[in-house]
């Protein structure tokens, strides 16, 4: 799938897609689905359970090739998410198919640092982890790279042990090849792109906003991670680190941007994966 803003391409790489994903959001049930018939027939299966993907979006614009999130990754130990670990995938012949090769990506923006956004910063050669965008400046939280890298041995909780081993492996390379550029706040990383902050699913999330000849995208990150949140932004994930300042960014970002001409895409949304908040009533919907 491609959308152009202006002169800005945007390309999405689906690594994985889960037509039912049932623990994404756990208050979400197959009953409460069924009240919400936009959803319909993208983003729900028949029996009323959320689909998920788990994608890439590359952007090139005149001057840079940029890649958003970068997954799962293969051969990484993310047990007990039995279906995203030790996977092997076809991702990187999938980018260069679509006429991408590795080595000419300029930048890497994490929207965060969850094990399921940047596991393809690094790729397993003979043993090592090693950069797999080995020209890239890799963006991302400085916040989040406090958190995940202080996250002892002995943490009793999987998915903080998950992320220890994150950082190990997906991080620390990026940090010890001097390819990562931490950041704080909102970033220009070079024309059109901008990260802008949007925290509570981890302390220093960001989303992407692209701006080009007049026209806009917003590349969601986490803050939202399936459409239902649209008609209920109380509706959480367990892996948000600070659940009442992410149900505050989603309230935000719905009243910044619903009834506008800005194409929203969802980093997790199954396709058609982009389209725009409008305002329904006392609450908002996701049209494509």
């Amino acid at each position: 799938m491609q959308w152009q803003i202006g002169s800005i391409k945007i390309t999405k790489l689906e690594e994985v897609f889960y037509p039912e994903f049932p623990g994404l959001l756990p208050n979400v049930t197959p009953e409460l689905v069924k009240q919400v018939k936009w959803l319909s027939p993208h983003f729900v299966s028949p029996a009323g359970h959320l689909s998920l993907s788990i994608h890439t979006l590359i952007v090139e614009t005149p001057e840079a090739k940029l890649v958003v999130d970068t997954c799962i990754g293969n051969d990484r130990n993310v047990e007990p998410y039995d279906v995203m670990s030790m996977m092997s995938t076809t991702y990187l012949d999938d980018m260069r198919a679509l006429g991408y090769r590795p080595e000419d990506i300029d930048y890497v923006l994490c929207t965060h640092l969850h094990f399921d956004h940047v596991g393809w910063n690094t790729r397993l050669e003979n043993g090592r982890w090693v950069p797999t965008f080995p020209k890239a400046k890799y963006l991302m939280s400085q916040r989040d790279l406090d958190l995940f890298g202080s996250v002892s041995e002995h943490e009793k909780d999987d998915f903080l042990q998950i992320q220890r081993r994150t950082y190990q492996d997906a991080l620390l390379p990026i940090l010890d090849a001097g390819l990562a550029r931490p950041i704080e706040g909102p970033a220009k990383v070079c024309e059109g792109v901008c990260l802008v902050p949007s925290p509570g699913h981890s302390p220093g999330h960001c989303s992407v906003l692209l701006e080009s000849n007049g026209e806009q995208a917003l590349i969601t990150g986490d803050f939202l991670h399936h459409p239902i949140q649209c008609w209920d932004p109380q509706l959480s994930s367990d892996a948000d680190h600070d659940t009442p300042a992410a149900i505050v960014t989603r309230k935000r970002m719905f009243e910044e941007y619903a009834d506008r001409p800005v194409l929203i895409i969802g980093t997790h949304f199954a396709s058609p994966t982009a389209g725009h908040f409008v305002r329904d009533g006392e609450v908002y919907r996701f049209n494509v």
